[in-house]
């Protein structure tokens, strides 16, 4: 795994685009600050930009640094959930433009995922996450269901995860407004 971080670092500090695996599925990434590596991510998925992706942090302490107000009941959903949660923040900030959706609004998961957490504590950066797929095909349960494709278009493949057969699902999705309102998107 640590040589798998230590190259992953590489591509992310020059702005390329890694396959890694998440505490859900597996992901394309890249830095979340970055914007013309966001836009290859676009490409790669032949994906429309007004369609967000959502950013992986390992911390909930650093949320403040992109969400201009973080509603309180962000860190109780968080520290309860029992699995994966993407929260749909308003007021995104210090992000890649062209990843915040066009109402301000950026999704971001705390990873639970020893590899995901390990790379984005030593990137020092939030990460993209969106599944390694082409846009309107079916996401890949396990490695082995990531196109060539797919394989091809980024940069570095991680090794670490890929011979993993148990299926993976999404994260659940809650979209907060700025006084606290909950809205389900994906349960």
């Amino acid at each position: 795994m640590h040589n798998d971080i230590k190259k992953a670092l590489e591509v992310l500090h020059s702005g390329g685009i890694i396959l890694y695996p998440t505490d859900t599925i597996w992901g394309i990434g890249c830095d979340a600050t970055n914007e013309k590596a966001v836009e290859r991510i676009y490409q790669i998925k032949k994906r429309e930009d007004s369609k967000s992706m959502l950013v992986l942090m390992e911390n909930i302490n650093f949320l403040s640094r992109y969400v201009e107000e973080v509603p309180e009941i962000a860190y109780d959903l968080i520290e309860l959930s029992d699995k994966p949660l993407t929260i749909i923040y308003p007021g995104a900030k210090n992000l890649a433009k062209n990843l915040i959706a066009r109402d301000g609004t950026m999704g971001i998961r705390i990873s639970s995922e020893d590899f995901t957490r390990q790379l984005i504590q030593r990137f020092k950066k939030p990460i993209v996450s969106t599944s390694a797929n082409i846009s309107g095909t079916p996401a890949p349960a396990v490695f082995h269901e990531i196109t060539q494709e797919i394989l091809a278009a980024v940069d570095y493949v991680v090794e670490y995860r890929q011979e993993d057969s148990n299926p993976a699902t999404p994260s659940s999705i809650i979209k907060l407004g700025v006084g606290g309102e909950i809205e389900i998107v994906r349960n």
